[in-house]
């Protein structure tokens, strides 16, 4: 009978594993389904790859045909002006001279694979070039690594090459130096309109020099520009959030993304918090309504829903590296701190800067860590990929995965029946609170399945949360 496998699975977790898997009953579905939020990447991951064996498998990779489907490209800036308060992930502050070293090395590394197999024989329809803070590199450098991307790279004639940007660097010798040189997609940090929320968490422009750039940036009409928005910061009352909200019509965009603030425990946002320098961030409660009210607004708007927290205002933007790597196509990543994956082999490379030098002037790729495909790769793509898009079908993934797929839709009528889930005809889809938890969602469906279909236990280990 379906479901006996995931009730045993169940029976055999403690309360408190069921608990922060399953969640709990509640009265209000969107501010206190689970404990608390799931890290921000939900999946799991395959067999560790030994050191020893780095360089090989890349070069076996390297060897091999691209596998079909689309393929992307993500290359890393680890350099920013100052640490924002929020950020567990900075890595270096900016200085010309470190950059221009960078940048020689990471044209190096796209020149290193630049002649094999694998990259020549199939298109890079999307290059996301992230941070860190690209858009610091002086328009020089940012030059050079754009001519180089499209020499070495074999993109598709409709190529999505997205920049991620901060409001102080839209100034006219940078900009140009992204336009002329392929740039068609400008993500923008903005995180809140509010000048003291920005100010407050290091963010260094007013919302009036905001607005401004943003616009000077459209009268060059070359790219889809695209904004976060973040939710729960300090000082983003109510009234402020819903005046974000409110400038995102008239504000020169053709996109946004909305996050949840996570407040880190290594940040300086935690401390400053802790220690009274600044009032509390948003409970996790505020946040789940701060999300709904954020989807209802929007919807009424009638802009078009891309993902569980993408939006977009004009048909400029495609999202199309977000959806493709949600999907589990193949990317591949260069530059320091970037990860990828290729015909399901998983990557990260060297996140120290000085050691990632020294690594492209041996002639190596820079790798820190390497996994095999896990057991459930390919339905773990498809999971992550419906949820993002804020729903479920089961039935499919059972005929294409195998019968054990099945054994999940018990849990599923349980999140249904406690306001996360509504079942239609051929889905089941996320409801407002669902697609506010919808990281837990995925996590607690992946390693539910993973359990089913493979026998290894759900342990405690995985538990982790942001």
């Amino acid at each position: 009978m379906t479901g006996d496998k995931l009730n045993r699975l169940f029976s055999a977790m403690s309360p408190e594993q069921y608990e922060l898997l399953v969640g709990m009953e509640n009265s209000d579905p969107l501010t206190a389904s689970f404990v608390k939020k799931r890290v921000i990447h939900a999946g799991l991951s395959g067999r560790a790859i030994q050191p020893e064996e780095w360089q090989t498998t890349w070069q076996k990779l390297m060897r091999q045909p691209a596998e079909k489907g689309k393929r992307v490209a993500y290359l890393h800036i680890p350099f920013c002006l100052k640490r924002c308060l929020y950020c567990g992930f900075f890595q270096n502050v900016s200085a010309e001279e470190w950059e221009t070293a960078y940048i020689d090395r990471l044209i190096c590394e796209l020149e290193m694979s630049a002649e094999d197999r694998y990259i020549n024989s199939g298109l890079v329809h999307a290059v996301f070039i992230g941070g860190g803070t690209p858009s610091t590199l002086s328009p020089h450098n940012a030059a050079r690594l754009l001519q180089a991307i499209r020499f070495y790279l074999p993109l598709a004639n409709d190529y999505e090459l997205t920049l991620e940007a901060r409001i102080h660097d839209l100034v006219p010798s940078k900009m140009e130096a992204w336009l002329e040189n392929g740039v068609n997609r400008i993500s923008i940090g903005v995180q809140s309109f509010n000048t003291l929320v920005r100010q407050t968490v290091g963010r260094l422009d007013a919302k009036e020099v905001i607005l401004e750039r943003l616009q000077q940036l459209s009268h060059y009409e070359q790219a889809a520009v695209i904004i976060d928005l973040m939710y729960g910061l300090p000082y983003q009352d109510w009234e402020v959030w819903l005046e974000d909200l409110a400038l995102l019509s008239t504000a020169a965009v053709d996109g946004w993304d909305l996050y949840q603030l996570n407040v880190y425990e290594n940040s300086i946002l935690k401390r400053a918090i802790d220690t009274g320098l600044l009032p509390p961030a948003a409970s996790t409660a505020e946040q789940g309504r701060m999300f709904a009210a954020a989807e209802a607004i929007l919807a009424d708007n009638l802009f078009s829903r891309i993902s569980v927290c993408h939006w977009a205002k004009s048909n400029r933007e495609r999202n199309m590296y977000n959806t493709l790597t949600k999907n589990g196509n193949a990317v591949l990543p260069f530059g320091c701190g970037a990860g990828g994956s290729i015909n399901g082999v998983s990557l990260s490379l060297e996140r120290k800067l000085d050691q990632y030098i020294a690594s492209i002037d041996k002639g190596e790729k820079p790798i820190k860590g390497m996994r095999q495909p896990h057991a459930v790769h390919g339905l773990q793509n498809a999971i992550l990929g419906q949820i993002k898009q804020g729903y479920l079908a089961i039935r499919p993934l059972a005929a294409q995965y195998g019968a054990d797929v099945l054994e999940i839709e018990p849990l599923l009528k349980l999140w249904e029946a406690r306001g996360l889930m509504h079942f239609g005809s051929s889905a089941a889809r996320l409801t407002v609170a669902g697609q506010f938890w919808y990281m837990n969602i995925a996590q607690a469906v992946l390693e539910c399945l993973n359990a089913l279909i493979t026998g290894e236990q759900v342990v405690q280990a995985n538990m982790s949360y942001g």
